[in-house]
């Protein structure tokens, strides 16, 4: 009977963790009020209480689970990784309401009351990971450093979303990033990496 019970738990938590994902996404956070999520969920107050404390609590979730439901490669492999990542990212948010909630909140933390920058360092050092292994194979020109160009990406990454999301709904996002790409390649990028290396929306689409 314990399997079931458990089973069943974790069935209800992802329920209520999609359901306010959908709310914040459609709403922000301040207008995400607890009935609309539990609505949504189709649970009672109780089932969302003994898996989550609060509405922040539950806010705080969705940010630093926003990753969870993504097809990540699993080992860092380089530059042209790291492109098709950001790429591929850019397509999950027209579609992934977990992910675009997620970032959402990120942007939005005050409106929640969080300061918590935990989810920002975790995709930088994903993308620290990918220019690393770019380093050891030389693609990289000898003043790149790793992890400021990688606080670099992810701020880009963040400010082109967003302005994607106020002008098109984001429809623009995978040509943006592209275009964004273009720009920064040839800083980061020794003459024989930039050769080899494509900006291709088409091949992110077959990481979806």
């Amino acid at each position: 009977m314990t399997r079931p019970k458990q089973e069943r738990a974790v069935r209800t938590r992802e329920a209520i963790l999609m359901a306010a994902a959908e709310v914040f996404d459609e709403y922000g956070y301040s207008a995400a009020g607890v009935s609309k999520i539990l609505q949504r969920a189709g649970v009672t107050q109780g089932a969302m209480y003994f898996h989550f404390k609060s509405k922040e609590d539950l806010g705080r979730a969705v940010l630093v689970e926003q990753a969870s439901t993504l097809a990540l490669p699993a080992e860092p492999a380089g530059l042209q990784q790291l492109i098709d990542l950001t790429l591929y990212l850019g397509l999950e948010l027209q579609r992934n309401v977990l992910l675009r909630a997620g970032v959402r909140l990120a942007v939005e933390q005050g409106e929640a009351g969080l300061q918590d920058f935990t989810v920002y360092r975790w995709w930088i050092d994903r993308f620290r990971a990918e220019l690393e292994v770019a380093g050891r194979r030389g693609d990289l020109l000898p003043q790149v450093d790793a992890l400021e160009f990688a606080r670099v990406l992810v701020a880009s990454f963040t400010g082109t979303q967003l302005m994607s999301h106020l002008e098109s709904g984001r429809e623009s996002l995978p040509s943006e990033i592209a275009v964004l790409w273009g720009y920064l390649l040839p800083g980061v990028a020794t003459p024989g990496a930039l050769a080899r290396l494509t900006v291709d929306v088409e091949r992110a689409k077959a990481m979806l």
